[in-house]
């Protein structure tokens, strides 16, 4: 039998119940031990639910010592926690010759380790979820096709959304949440850079949510959904070997109710984490009055961002924020969190599309390749499930030596992709490819 290897996982939120099971489901084949950490005790005695070969460990990921004397008794590293603490982890893995996995992106503090985990023969494998993750996977695998059948591809978009199934669907934001609600307000902050028809276009925050920007999906009984552009896609361009590409754009897809009301959200500057408000006591229903007639806001006016609103707590008067002083942004995530969230019974789901122009034979084709994932309820999740299985399989191909990469990398070579795309098939995770 194979030596017994302990799989350390930092993070038990909303994300990482599939990637918990599958560790845990893959322990006894691959002969692991699956240790969990969080800093809610009773959080990861849930998701473990004392199986076999799996420990709950409560961590407050600022204890240095507890931290690290996990990190060193590992084998291998997986990181759930918020971006922002992935450095702390990762200092560690290089001190201690362990090899972690995140599915966030690669920032600069991370890839500035780049040489010295390459000189330790460590794997520091980022992006490695849902988007980014089997967008980088699934994309590479059709733009390596096309480049070994010598074409040329001249227009790159990818397309990716977390949305609540259409059965579940029932509020006039149509969007449920189903990952980590700060993150839904903070999203498209820095604004997005993308190339088009051969020009760079940068858009500011305020212009982003424009719904008049739409995708369909062919092949999948789905309306047509808005979209908006994401971040900077043009470091892509070079990862992706698309330096002739005319046009490349990663986005991110929403229903055009929920753009709309969210550019009206933005405009009004409730996203705004500079802006303070005084809260103690005071309701959603008082949040809101005090804070629209600043704006003049007529709540007299039959419209939908007005229904939007009162679905988000315009009259409540009973839920109180009790936050102190705090930004208008964490008033607007508190009432997300009460009103958005799934039920017991509701299923999200998960849609990704690549559309990708290319000359071959002096001929123009276009494929798109789609993605639809849908959860079974509110634990069990199509984002749980896109983004914690690749973490889980990539981790055992990593153990097992299927993956054999180090340095600071994503997803983006067919050692990784191919067999992680392979075994995400066996879970429902499988794309329909509509060529033109």
């Amino acid at each position: 039998m194979n030596q017994l290897k302990k799989v350390l996982l930092f993070g038990a939120g909303k994300s990482a119940s599939a990637l918990i099971d599958y560790l845990i489901l893959s322990a006894e084949e691959n002969n692991w031990d699956v240790i969990v950490a969080d800093a809610n005790a009773a959080l990861i005695k849930e998701k473990t639910n004392n199986r076999p070969h799996s420990t709950s460990v409560p961590l407050d990921i600022n204890d240095a010592s507890k931290r690290r004397l996990l990190i060193e008794s590992s084998d291998i590293v997986i990181s759930m926690m918020p971006p922002s603490l992935h450095i702390l982890i990762a200092n560690d893995c290089l001190q201690y010759g362990k090899s972690l996995l995140t599915a966030s992106y690669a920032d600069e503090a991370i890839l500035a380790l780049d040489k010295n985990v390459k000189e330790k023969g460590l794997l520091f494998l980022c992006e490695m979820g849902l988007d980014p993750g089997i967008d980088h996977m699934s994309a590479m695998q059709l733009l390596d096709e096309i480049d070994e059948k010598g074409g040329k591809v001249v227009s790159f978009k990818s397309h990716c959304g977390g949305l609540v199934a259409p059965e579940s669907d029932n509020n006039p934001w149509h969007y449920k949440i189903s990952w980590n609600p700060r993150n839904v307000v903070l999203a498209g902050k820095s604004g997005a850079i993308y190339k088009k028809d051969g020009n760079i276009v940068q858009e500011e925050y305020e212009q982003l949510f424009d719904s008049k920007r739409s995708v369909t999906f062919e092949n999948e009984n789905l309306s047509s959904f808005s979209y908006y552009p994401n971040r900077n896609s043009l470091p892509y361009i070079d990862l992706y070997r698309l330096h002739h590409v005319q046009t490349f754009i990663r986005t991110t897809l929403r229903h055009p109710d929920f753009m709309s009301g969210w550019n009206n959200l933005v405009q009004l500057k409730m996203t705004d984490e500079s802006l303070t408000y005084s809260s103690d006591a005071k309701t959603l229903a008082d949040f809101y009055n005090e804070y629209l007639n600043t704006y003049n806001f007529d709540k007299n006016e039959n419209s939908l961002f007005k229904q939007q609103l009162e679905y988000l707590g315009l009259h409540d008067t009973v839920t109180k924020i009790n936050k102190g002083i705090c930004s208008v942004a964490d008033v607007l995530q508190l009432a997300l969190e009460k009103k958005l969230v799934l039920s017991k019974e509701d299923k999200d789901m998960i849609v990704m599309l690549h559309e990708i122009d290319y000359a071959l034979n002096g001929k123009n084709h276009t494929i798109k390749s789609s993605l639809v994932v849908k959860g079974e309820n509110h634990i069990h999740t199509a984002m749980a499930k896109t983004v914690g299985l690749p973490l889980g399989i990539a981790a055992k191909f990593i153990l097992n030596g299927t993956i054999k990469q180090s340095g600071v990398q994503i997803p983006i070579s067919k050692e990784i992709y191919l067999p992680v795309l392979a075994e995400l098939r066996k879970y429902g995770v499988q794309f329909n490819e509509h060529r033109i």
